[in-house]
């Protein structure tokens, strides 16, 4: 195996967060985000550079694979990457940036849901009624000029093709289980207090750019 040849290629990184482990608290604790970030954000990374690694040796050395295992998998573990890092992201120890948004984003959520009241009450809904393991979303359709809801399954089930992702919240219990339990709906509502408006307005401005 030509090991140069390896490493010429890139690989996954596990972003830096933003805040302290304990900066979002009371919302989320430091146990559940060092756990959660340490733990299962990390192994997603690792697990899909470990794909790319063995899809370069298979290639190198010209040996068959599992295309349909790979891929599979690597769709589940870059998909959980992607996610989260958008999910620090979307997140602020800043409880004053978690209140109704304003800018573009704010207009935008008027214009499609008539209220931001109406919209915090659709993607609670998406957000609880995922089944098993998932995401609530809200992504943007530059086809249509909207602003539309996902319900992610896992990580990489019921994506919308080609829409950009705006908010995320992660519903697997791994995300809440310490700090709430099996109650996701109180996970849920306390998420409301802890959104970065500022940089979802600067998504969407990117992609209206």
């Amino acid at each position: 195996m030509n090991q140069i040849q390896l490493h010429k290629k890139g690989f996954y990184n596990l972003p830096k967060l933003p805040y302290k482990y304990s900066d979002l608290e009371p919302f989320i604790s430091k146990k559940q985000l060092q756990l959660h970030y340490e733990k299962h954000h990390k192994t997603y990374v690792k697990s899909a550079n470990s794909i790319l690694e063995n899809l370069d040796k298979a290639r190198i050395e010209d040996t068959e694979i599992d295309v349909k295992c790979k891929l599979k998998a690597l769709s589940f573990n870059v998909a959980g990457h992607v996610l989260h890092s958008l999910f620090w992201e979307n997140l602020t120890p800043d409880r004053k940036l978690g209140k109704i948004p304003n800018g573009t984003i704010g207009h935008y959520l008027i214009k499609e849901f008539g209220s931001f009241e109406r919209f915090k009450k659709e993607f609670t809904q998406t957000a609880l009624s995922v089944e098993g393991s998932g995401w609530a979303t809200l992504a943007y359709c530059k086809q249509t000029s909207r602003p539309i809801i996902m319900q992610i399954e896992k990580h990489n089930m019921y994506v919308y093709p080609m829409f950009r992702i705006l908010l995320v919240l992660d519903v697997w219990e791994h995300a809440y289980y310490l700090d709430y339990k099996n109650e996701r709906g109180k996970y849920i509502n306390a998420f409301w207090n802890n959104i970065n408006w500022g940089i979802i307005d600067k998504r969407i401005e990117e992609i209206l750019a």
